[in-house]
């Protein structure tokens, strides 16, 4: 018997159903035994490629050999479902990978429409092997039912020549030929049979928006269709869709919500290519000219920068958004001014000495953001945190650098001598600020001192931080550290040497490596322990399996890229996933 068997569970409760054998009879698209209502539809149309990669021996023994795996496997419950698995596969006469791959090989979908109505709909390749399932699983039920007193549970009937069945009396389930059926209820499976007879007339498969939602989709291993016109109608997505209050996560965010806001559907497609698995999805929404104005591109040959490459990157973000059209629009972003604004407004006009925020400061920016976090090397000579915190930064374009860089620079120091006034009427040491010149770059930075500390191997967390502000050609620098400045200048240069281009159409584009993070975490394994035995009141044995479980998933989400832009009239976005997987 095999360990890795939990990985068989959503596919043995949705074929776990009874039995009708049509196998001569050709089954049509699920899509047409969907009602035309449908919300959410996802359909994965081929599955081998999923199953080659989640069964390889190779990535079955890493999930054995994981801690999660090892922690449950001695659970009760689970050895009852692992014991369970193997009479089923003695019974059948094959492995539960076999069985997975000869009951859903030819594609799954999972569907929902009004009135809570729900269906799982899984395609195979041997109804023979279904009917054997199902006779199996029937007698179980009944023997179960009868030990509860209560024989009459487990009953089948005759609907339209398809014989339903239920174990509880409130799902209702079917099999014909290679495909079962899963419905939460007698009526949801008898209106997917009405729609059979009638050769999916009013079904899913003839609406025009799951039509257009294919086309946009194109050839893919998954799919998904989403009615958002339907989805608008509850409150929760209807809030949602009001979007954030927050101005910086409605400055990230903003253009998705807007799209999602203006469109009838949305498509998902996902494919499988060797190591790397994409996810595009697409919507039909127009955005709006607010949007336009700030967080998408005004023409198709404008667009996100290239990512800036540093070494020890954990994340790089390019974002397409005009600060001054954001900022300028704010009052109808934001109609109710809150504190943070108002705290956040006042601290500008200190820092550029009264200077009109929208059309002095932020117009001076041209709408290329973009934003890097690094893991940091240390000096030795200044020491090393006892808890390391990545280094970040944000590269601005300046319009009339010139012009505006000695404003940026008086604000910089304004806030660092706020900082060190702060600091002083506390009796602490302050930021030594200092002018170092880096590849012909002479830059403003600004530090705590470690000369009078002997052990400069456990520092405090202030000595992550050590500020910097430069300008390389016309771009803004403003980082928490200067090494991570440095490799920016490094950057930024060579990028101005090969005259980087405009992705067109593309408004956000962001990498990330969850390895590298992993990395972090494991620099600062003990502190994540120490303060889970605190905080969570976890035992020194817990807290290190939560932390080390932690990192490993990490380490196997491997790497992430996601684009969102607009291309042939449609919102679109890309992630694609490389993970390390065995």
């Amino acid at each position: 018997m095999h360990l890795n068997r939990n990985l068989i569970l959503p596919v043995v409760v949705a074929v776990l159903v009874p039995h009708l054998l049509l196998a001569d009879e050709p089954l049509p698209p699920t899509a047409g035994w969907l009602p035309s209502e449908t919300v959410v539809s996802m359909e994965i149309s081929d599955p081998k490629p999923l199953f080659d990669r989640l069964m390889d021996p190779n990535a079955l023994k890493a999930i054995e050999d994981s801690p999660v795996y090892q922690e449950q496997a001695k659970k009760q419950g689970v050895k009852e479902f692992l014991a369970g698995v193997g009479f089923l596969e003695a019974s059948l006469g094959v492995s539960w990978q076999e069985a997975v791959r000869k009951l859903a090989g030819r594609g799954i979908t999972v569907a929902a429409w009004p009135d809570k109505k729900f269906a799982i709909v899984i395609d195979g390749e041997d109804a023979q092997l279904l009917s054997r399932l199902h006779e199996i699983v029937v007698t179980i039920a009944k023997g179960e039912a009868a030990k509860q007193g209560k024989p009459e549970r487990v009953a089948s009937a005759e609907y339209r020549g398809v014989t339903g069945w239920t174990f509880n009396g409130e799902e209702a389930h079917a099999i014909l030929g290679t495909r079962a059926v899963l419905t939460n209820s007698s009526k949801t499976l008898k209106e997917m049979i009405d729609l059979r007879e009638s050769q999916g007339g009013s079904s899913l498969a003839s609406s025009p928006s799951y039509k257009a939602t294919g086309k946009a989709a194109g050839a893919a291993n998954a799919a998904a269709y989403v009615n958002l016109d339907v989805l608008k109608q509850h409150g929760p997505f209807e809030k949602a869709l009001k979007g954030p209050e927050n101005p910086l996560l409605s400055l990230l965010l903003s253009s998705v919500i807007d799209s999602l806001r203006e469109s009838n559907w949305l498509s998902l497609a996902a494919k499988v290519q060797g190591d790397t698995l994409s996810i595009a999805t697409a919507t039909d929404g127009k955005p709006t000219a607010k949007m336009v104005a700030f967080a998408r591109p005004g023409s198709s040959d404008k667009g996100v920068l290239p990512l800036l490459d540093v070494p020890r990157s954990i994340a790089s973000v390019s974002l397409y958004r005009d600060l001054h059209g954001f900022y300028a629009a704010k009052d109808e972003l934001f109609p109710e001014r809150t504190s943070g604004l108002i705290f956040f407004e006042n601290m500008m006009g200190i820092f550029f000495s009264g200077r009109d925020l929208t059309d002095e400061v932020l117009a001076q920016a041209k709408p290329v953001v973009r934003i890097v976090v690094a893991e940091q090397a240390y000096d030795p000579a200044i020491g090393t945190p006892r808890v390391k915190i990545p280094a970040f930064a944000a590269v601005f374009q300046m319009k009339d650098p010139d012009k505006f860089m000695p404003v940026a620079e008086e604000g910089w120091q304004k806030a660092l001598g706020l900082v060190n006034f702060t600091r002083g009427q506390q009796g602490l040491a302050g930021l030594i600020m200092d002018r170092p010149e880096h590849a012909g770059v002479k830059y403003s930075m600004a530090g705590f001192s470690t000369v009078d500390i002997e052990d400069k191997t456990a520092l405090e967390t202030r000595f992550n931080f050590r500020p910097a502000l430069a300008r390389v050609g016309d771009y803004l620098v403003i980082s928490s550290t200067e090494g991570l400045t440095e490799d920016l200048i490094d950057a930024l240069q060579k990028e101005s040497a090969e005259s980087p281009k405009p992705l067109p159409g593309v408004d956000s584009l962001v990498e990330v490596d969850a390895a590298a993070i992993a990395s972090i975490l494991e620099t600062n394994r003990e502190q994540f322990v120490r303060n889970s035995m605190v905080e969570k009141g976890k035992t020194q044995e817990e807290a290190e399996g939560e932390v080390g479980v932690l990192i490993e998933i990490l380490r196997r989400l491997g790497q992430a890229r996601l684009e969102i832009g607009s291309r042939q009239g449609l919102t679109q976005a890309e992630l694609e996933l490389k993970p390390n997987l065995p």
